[in-house]
């Protein structure tokens, strides 16, 4: 095995996994797979001039900055979407600025070409095997069985990626929090960035966590069974006590893969205490709307996201809409606490396999 440079760094998608365990890198003949970890060298700057590290650190990078990537998938309609390479390619493209790398199969026009980084090799433990964050799981669930009932999750799904569900799952942890609950806040599905959970934690989020936690540095294009493992595995974790609040966040828009898959799951289904549907406009919510009811049977308990803080867009929906909107930015908190702790949808205590 090759030496891994002085100074390197291990972003946040490989988020379970230490220093201490990188042991060098080497070249090896096989393709790579989700959470495989390489060790590479910036060739050229573009969209992502820097990286998030696993204390959510944001390091700046230039042309033949070294660091430890992990392959993965992402979905992001405002940036690409990147797909993890059949074999191992020499030259790599940075989808996030969490580390995550594949190569690119479609990008907005609004964004310029990916950063790109040249592959060195596979990092590899002492043994020389090649390191895998999905065999690094910081959680691990002691059952498989969930005791009901259980925390009252409060669910925030939208239209699309940036339209204000981070900030409305913010606002529900801090409503909650300041009237004197325990919250519990995650994300189920996306791409691995400690922004999003971190700020639930600001917001009085007592515990977070995301799907990185399990090992995966991203949920595209998994199968259902593993993303209803995360769902679950996170539920098993954070979501024991019935006097407690969880608050989860699901990626991109309700007519995405892996959101879409977890909205009709009935596991999911019946663990909804309060939905909250974010847009980024008027007309998107009443759109969303319609296809919540149509798709998936779900009326939201409340609406927010971009189009909360616009009283426009508020009056539009109002003329359209009887379901209560707050504003993600400026909350009032007595409002939102009533939306959020109305009693709805108890269990009747059975325990259910999953």
């Amino acid at each position: 095995m090759e030496k891994l440079s002085r100074g390197y760094i291990i972003p946040s998608a490989a988020y379970g996994i230490s220093n201490k365990l990188v042991k060098g890198y080497r070249t090896i003949d096989k393709s790579p797979e989700i959470g495989d970890l390489v060790y590479g060298i910036v060739t050229r700057i573009g969209q992502h001039n820097s990286l998030e590290n696993s204390q959510g650190r944001i390091h700046n990078i230039f042309q033949g900055s070294k660091a430890v990537f992990t392959f993965g998938n992402r979905y992001a309609p405002d940036y690409y979407e990147g797909i993890v390479p059949d074999s191992l390619v020499e030259d790599v493209d940075l989808l996030a600025r969490s580390g995550l790398v594949g190569l690119v199969k479609a990008k907005s026009s609004k964004v310029i070409d990916p950063t790109r980084i040249k592959v060195l090799g596979y990092a590899c433990d002492k043994q020389g095997d090649i390191i895998n964050t999905k065999n690094h799981p910081l959680i691990v669930p002691k059952t498989t069985q969930k005791k009901f009932p259980r925390a009252k999750m409060i669910l925030v799904v939208g239209t699309a990626m940036n339209s204000g569900k981070s900030a409305a799952a913010v606002s529900c942890c801090r409503a909650l929090s300041l009237s004197g609950h325990e919250v519990r806040g995650t994300k189920v599905t996306g791409t691995a960035s400690l922004k999003d959970i971190l700020h639930m934690n600001d917001a009085g989020a007592s515990y977070y966590a995301d799907f990185s936690y399990l090992g995966y540095p991203s949920t595209y294009l998994l199968s259902e069974e593993e993303t209803l493992h995360i769902f679950n595995s996170l539920d098993l974790k954070y979501a024991n006590n019935r006097e407690n609040y969880w608050v989860v966040e699901l990626a991109d828009g309700i007519n995405q893969r892996e959101t879409s898959m977890l909205l009709k799951s009935e596991e999911v289904r019946r663990r909804i205490h309060k939905l909250i549907f974010c847009a980024a406009d008027a007309f998107g919510a009443i759109g969303g709307l319609e296809v919540l009811k149509k798709h998936f049977d779900l009326t939201p308990d409340a609406i927010s996201g971009v189009c909360s803080s616009s009283p426009l867009h508020i009056k539009e929906l109002e003329a359209f809409t009887e379901v209560p909107i707050f504003d993600s930015m400026n909350a009032d908190t007595k409002m939102l606490v009533d939306i959020l702790c109305r009693p709805k949808r108890r269990s009747k205590g059975k325990v259910i396999k999953v």
